[in-house]
């Protein structure tokens, strides 16, 4: 295998066993991401996003297939451990990750069940909480911080075990806009500064525009992928799946519906606005 592959899903399918009846929620995916990739996976409820995020940190394993996190198989029981102290994860609710009372003791708090000498852990506390630009709040009662702080501290958290990935389960479906604003800043610095690889599941089109790849799925499928101006140029297909696209790809389109030259693939509010003065200044 190549060892520059962070996660290798190679088949994977994985069946929910209920009373009556089962439920399958993911159906044969194939899915690489090397490391220091940063990977956008997107759908809506019921697509089976969450339930692959849930496979790449073992916490569910396959049905059938299998599911590689640095090469070590998540089936294999000796590997669970090493597994989520390489693949650390962030969930929906930052409450559900808050374990203390002061937000430097809860960042504290993996290293200390991972035994790690006093010392390092006060080096990992202080860094990780720099890394979420969250270090003034060390001091501070988590129940006093606003939604995306939260978020940022239960970030920190995952950050001190050294992950080389974090999956991040819909980080901002509970936040405010400016809490998610955060939290997405957060993860792209982690990714472009730290080097650490980062999978994120979201059902916002706008948290998808800066990641190195998008992944779409659909009925337990994976069903597009490719780069954020690849996917969201297909607007119409994304419609027919019940999904958004980014605002201004939207508008790009909506303009040139209406004869206006402009580029259909236009991800953020920048190339929009240099695209319009472009066309200004040309006529």
């Amino acid at each position: 295998m190549d060892n520059q592959h962070m996660i290798n899903v190679e088949g994977l399918t994985f069946v929910y066993k209920g009373h009556d009846s089962d439920l399958l929620a993911l159906d044969h995916i194939e899915l690489t991401i090397k490391e220091g990739e940063h990977v956008v996976i997107i759908g809506h409820n019921g697509s089976g996003k969450s339930t692959l995020a849930k496979q790449l940190n073992a916490l569910l394993l396959p049905t059938e297939g299998k599911v590689l996190i640095k090469g070590m198989d998540t089936k294999i029981e000796d590997n669970t451990w090493k597994i989520r102290q390489t693949a650390g994860m962030v969930f929906q609710n930052p409450d559900n990750q808050i374990v203390a009372t002061i937000v430097e003791e809860d960042v504290a708090f993996g290293p200390e069940n991972l035994g790690i000498e006093p010392l390092e852990i006060r080096k990992r506390v202080d860094e990780s909480l720099l890394a979420v630009d969250m270090a003034e709040f060390a001091q501070k009662a988590p129940h006093l911080l606003s939604g995306g702080q939260k978020q940022r501290i239960a970030i920190a958290g995952v950050i001190a075990m050294k992950p080389d990935c974090i999956i991040f389960d819909e980080p901002t479906a509970m936040l405010d806009p400016s809490g998610r604003r955060e939290v997405i800043k957060t993860m792209q610095k982690l990714n472009h500064e730290e080097g650490i690889t980062i999978v994120h599941i979201t059902h916002f089109m706008e948290e998808a525009v800066e990641a190195g790849r998008v992944v779409v799925m659909e009925d337990a499928k994976k069903v597009m992928e490719g780069t954020p101006r690849e996917i969201f140029s297909r607007v119409s297909e994304l419609k027919q799946l019940g999904l958004d696209v980014p605002q201004m790809t939207e508008l790009a389109q909506e303009l040139r519906n209406e004869g206006i030259d402009i580029p259909q693939d236009l991800l953020t509010v920048e190339e929009m606005v240099n695209n319009l003065c472009r066309l200004k200044s040309n006529n």
